[in-house]
C-alpha cells in the first residue's frame, strides 16, 4: 500500500506546476487548464487524506467539486472560444482592454 504522504507529494507537485503556468503563462486557455490542474490537485488531497482518515465525505467532497468543475469548463471555454472568434487571440494581455 502506499503511504498518503505520496499522494500529497504528488498532489503538491501538481499545485505548484499549475501555479507557476497561471502566473508564467499569457494565454488564456493555457491559463485555464492551469487552473483545472490547480483543482485536480487540491481533488487528490482531499480523496488521499479521506482514505488516510477512513472518511468517505472527503470522497463526497470531491464528487460535487468535479461536478462544479466540469460546468465551469464548459462555461469557461466557451467564453474563451467565443472571445477567440471576436479577437483571433487568447492572450490576456490584449484582452485587458476588455475590462471598460
Amino acid at each position: 500500500m502506499v503511504d498518503p504522504g505520496w499522494y500529497m507529494a504528488v498532489a503538491a507537485a501538481l499545485f505548484t506546476i499549475g501555479a507557476v503556468g497561471l502566473l508564467v503563462r499569457r494565454n488564456a486557455l493555457v491559463m485555464f487548464m492551469c487552473i483545472e490542474l490547480m483543482l485536480n490537485a487540491v481533488n487528490l488531497t482531499l480523496v488521499a487524506a479521506g482514505r488516510a482518515l477512513n472518511d468517505i465525505n472527503a470522497q463526497v467532497a470531491v464528487f460535487f467539486i468535479l461536478v462544479v468543475a466540469a460546468a465551469e469548463v464548459v462555461v469557461g471555454l466557451a467564453i474563451i472560444v467565443s472571445i477567440f472568434r471576436h479577437r483571433e487571440t487568447a492572450s490576456v494581455d490584449e484582452l485587458s482592454e476588455l475590462s471598460g
